[in-house]
């Protein structure tokens, strides 16, 4: 509860209400500021009015300014409170509003010291003499924030750009001009006169603390942070923001790769939880359970939450680079790092807390975030959050606290935090003779005991875990027994512990993966089910281990709204800094989308042809985004939108990708401008080279540019009256056959609408069936002879009655029939296209059911063999007999050869 709105009330009738819960507000009540007027109580109080109030001071001399400073805050806590209490201020306008005062009392007074130092010392200079410099005044916690107590201190940190010299009349180095400048702000803002203070200063957040210099150049931050930077330090820099001096991009240069890791930081898990485990040691020793701020349940717990996946996240999301809490809490519902049941207790309960901690301070302008112990105090507290009684607000208060803790325990706390050794760490540790540690290994079912023995001894003695640094060394230690432990709840343990043991050397030396593994044992368990499954997918997750935080992801179940992720990818690429940032967000985007399809897949839940589906679709969007950003990087370009589209041919435009399928495509334009040629030859130049270059996150997809015109010999993209004329006139019957699974997939739609029309028109061309099946089955020829089959085994793609016979039915099919049946000419999918010419006559009904079924297990066969890492998709022949069976009575129906 809140308090209830009393817009309606006099002035004087407000002061009345809210005076009874702030004794703080009765004392500025009784001897107001003169720059205070009652009607100002109507509006909440924004920077600018802070700013005309400090203007109607003259500032002679330091009296003056610590006068005017004073009497302003004095007029801005009448508004805050007395608005607040009568429920006219929500939680955003009391922080928006003090956090506005600290901001411009602290610009004021800056201004008018610096003018005052210079006119003693001269202007500060870079050591060239060319540049002035300021003291650039960094807020930090709840200022940086822009979540200020009405109450609180305020941590800030004193840089300036570089060394240099103040060199008036009397002299000064840059580094002790900002020194003293810094003093005399400090003394500006805290000081106590007969006016009270405005805030109090606390300047222990800087490097080194209370024993560091009062000020420091960006050099010697940056040499700090780099080298005596404390894991606690990138917490207080989340929420630092630059209050003074002109915006500089080389300070976020020197703080950003400090705060936000390019990585996932998973080992910020543990630095906080160890932060954590000291404020409640001495919560304990001080007593302060009942401080709502860091107390069980307080507001430091939320902010902990929020803060975790901002550390651990941020460096790869830079949405999540936000300073605020509540903004941060969004962020996590908006990603679905936390469910958003979990986020709106937190949220509630961060809104409920802030505004007590308020009330608190209300009383007596104290900073204190304990509940009082008189029970009248106690029962105005109550009355001024909306509450009838002490009782009702306690429990509220209880119910918040305890929402906190167990959202904060969901996130922190499990059995990774115990100390307690594992079972199978001897094990792992050398620490068992060979006959108890075979004893071992046959108890957990291990097939093979002196084999997987000799294969952790040698993971032990190898170099990469005996290069390992100390902590890198003990996360290893804590996870290899819990691999074993996994390994062996499937049904091969050793060939599930082989492909676990890759991906463990893969991460080896990136303790935030170890970290993720212990952190999450559901990962854990979730790695050990993937790689029972499928050795490729372990393998791919070896490769590519930032694949890792999958496992633990909310939306890996759920079906891709390509739409909405293609309008994030869009922005994402957009606020990335360069080309290699684009290459790389590409990339990880690819293998995430990937990997969700992947586990969907192996988990049973996703069906094959479902599968390609969205393995296309994934492709399409990929590539839309690359020819966007080709074109906007090409250095000329004669219009803002390309008249060019992307075709896909094969697999891609038949939608029958794979996991690990290369895109046939070729290139398209319509422009009659005389640039244009040179212009597009270069934008598809860079689309291949950015779907195929491989940078840190790997590959796109691999190219094959081969079915253009002409072939290698032809030119990279044809304009589309070129193209048309070479599919009338000069075009073999195989590239008529790959027409058939042919479709636009990116560019411009008015020329994918005008390549939908002349593909129809080239498949509905009259042929001469006995010509065309000739072709057709030399092609099918040239094909057997150049995939060759020397083992007893069937090869599901390329032997007789398997896969490409079907393709090639289903092409001659459309090629032969399409000028009497033109919805042949649909990009349907073969198994469609079956179907319509059993239902069309062109083909017994029956034995296009029969063959449908037989290529639909054909294509489920191949797609188990590669997820096994098979190289070639081979089976015993007996298991396909009776499937191979119907695709060779239909071959021979259609062309009239065995």
């Amino acid at each position: 509860m809140t308090s209830t709105s009393h817009s309606s009330l006099h002035p004087e009738q407000l002061f009345e209400r809210a005076t009874r819960y702030s004794r703080f507000l009765c004392r500025l009540r009784d001897n107001p500021p003169a720059c205070f007027g009652n009607d100002d109580l109507s509006v909440p109080m924004r920077a600018q009015d802070i700013t005309r109030l400090l203007a109607r001071y003259p500032v002679a001399g330091e009296a003056d300014l610590l006068h005017a400073l004073r009497e302003v805050r004095k007029a801005a806590m009448l508004r805050i409170l007395t608005r607040d209490l009568n429920g006219l201020a929500d939680l955003p306008e009391v922080l928006d509003t003090t956090t506005a005062l600290a901001e411009e009392t602290l610009r004021f007074a800056l201004t008018h010291l610096d003018a005052w130092a210079v006119a003693a010392h001269g202007e500060p200079m870079n050591e060239t003499g060319q540049q002035r410099q300021h003291l650039l005044v960094m807020g930090m916690g709840k200022l940086g924030g822009g979540e200020l107590n009405v109450s609180s201190d305020i941590d800030l940190i004193f840089l300036y750009p570089e060394a240099g010299e103040a060199s008036g009349a009397r002299p000064l180095s840059v580094h002790e001009y900002f020194t003293r400048l810094g003093k005399k702000l400090i003394n500006a803002l805290s000081e106590h006169t007969a006016d009270g203070q405005v805030f109090r200063v606390d300047m222990r957040l800087r490097p080194y603390g209370d024993s560091g210099p009062l000020v420091m150049s960006l050099a010697m931050l940056e040499n700090y942070l780099l080298t005596q930077g404390r894991e606690w330090e990138r917490y207080a820099w989340v929420k630092a923001r630059e209050l003074t001096g002109a915006p500089t991009d080389e300070l976020m240069q020197v703080v950003r790769p400090f705060v936000y890791r390019r990585h996932l930081d998973y080992s910020a898990f543990a630095s906080l939880r160890e932060l954590h485990a000291q404020i409640r040691a001495e919560v304990a020793r001080r007593e302060l359970h009942d401080n709502i701020k860091l107390g069980p349940g307080g507001i430091r717990e939320v902010e902990f939450v929020a803060q975790v996946f901002q550390i651990v996240r941020g460096g790869r999301d830079s949405a999540l680079q936000v300073r605020s809490t509540l903004g941060a809490l969004h962020c996590l519902a908006e990603r679905q790092l936390l469910p958003a049941e979990a986020v709106e207790e937190l949220r509630a309960a961060y809104v409920f807390l802030r505004n007590l901690e308020h009330r608190l301070q209300y009383l007596e302008d104290q900073q204190t975030q304990m509940l009082p112990d008189k029970p009248a105090d106690l029962a105005l507290i109550a009355e001024a959050m909306g509450f009838a009684d002490t009782g009702a607000f306690q429990k509220a208060l209880a119910g918040h606290r305890e929402r906190v803790t167990r959202q904060f325990e969901a996130v922190f706390a499990s059995d990774r935090t115990t100390d307690s050794e594992h079972p199978l760490s001897a094990l792992w540790q050398g620490r068992l003779s060979d006959e108890q540690a075979l004893a071992q290994l046959s108890a957990h079912r291990y097939e093979d005991p002196p084999g997987i023995l000799q294969r952790l001894q040698a993971l032990r003695e190898s170099a990469s875990y005996t290069r390992m640094s100390t902590s890198t060394q003990a996360r290893v230690d804590r996870l290899v027994p819990r691999v074993l432990e996994a390994a062996a709840a499937h049904e091969r343990p050793g060939q599930t512990l082989e492909r676990l043991t890759r991906v463990v050397e893969s991460i080896g030396r990136r303790e935030s993966y170890l970290a993720l593994l212990l952190e999450y044992p559901g990962a854990l368990q979730r790695l050990a089910a993937l790689a029972a499954a499928s050795p490729w997918a372990s393998d791919y997750l070896a490769r590519h281990p930032i694949l890792l935080d999958e496992l633990i992801s909310t939306s890996a179940a759920e079906a891709p709204d390509w739409g909405a992720l293609a309008e994030r990818l869009s922005a994402e690429l957009d606020q990335a800094g360069n080309v290699e940032q684009q290459m790389d967000l590409l990339r990880h985007f690819k293998q995430v989308q990937t990997m969700r399809l992947l586990m969907q897949d192996l988990s049973g839940t996703l069906p094959l042809e479902t599968l390609s589906d969205h393995l296309s679709d994934l492709a399409c969007l990929i590539l839309r985004q690359v020819l966007r950003l080709a074109w906007s990087g090409l250095r000329t370009r004669h219009r803002e939108q390309p008249l060019f589209a992307v075709i896909g041919y094969g697999k891609l435009g038949g939608k029958e990708l794979g996991y690990a399928s290369d895109l046939d495509i070729i290139f398209l334009y319509d422009d009659q401008h005389p640039e244009a040629a040179e212009h597009y030859a270069r934008l598809s130049q860079r689309i291949n080279t950015w779907l195929t270059s491989f940078t840190a996150a790997g590959v796109l997809y691999d190219t094959d540019l081969r079915l253009r015109p002409d072939g290698v010999s032809g030119l990279l993209v044809s304009r589309i009256d070129a193209y048309a004329r070479y599919q009338r006139e000069k075009a073999w019957v195989w590239e008529h056959q790959a027409l058939t699974r042919a479709r636009f997939v990116a560019g411009d739609q008015r020329i994918g609408a005008g390549f939908e029309q002349l593909r129809g028109e080239i498949l509905q061309l009259p042929r001469d069936a006995m010509a065309l099946r000739g072709e057709i089955q030399a092609m099918r020829k040239r094909m057997l002879d150049a995939h060759p089959n020397r083992t007893t085994l069937f090869d599901l793609k390329h032997d007789r009655g398997g896969i490409v016979d079907v393709e090639f039915i289903v092409q001659y099919l459309v090629l032969g029939h399409a000028h009497c049946h033109p919805q042949l000419t649909g990009n349907i999918g073969n198994l469609a296209l079956l179907r319509l010419a059993g239902q069309l006559g062109l083909i017994d009904a029956e034995l296009a059911e029969a063959v449908h079924h037989a290529y639909r297990e054909f294509r489920r066969m191949q797609h188990a063999l590669r997820l096994q890492g098979e190289a070639y998709a081979r089976v015993d022949a007996q298991r396909v007999e009776t499937l191979v069976w119907p695709v060779l009575r239909l071959w021979q129906a259609v062309f009239g050869e065995a």
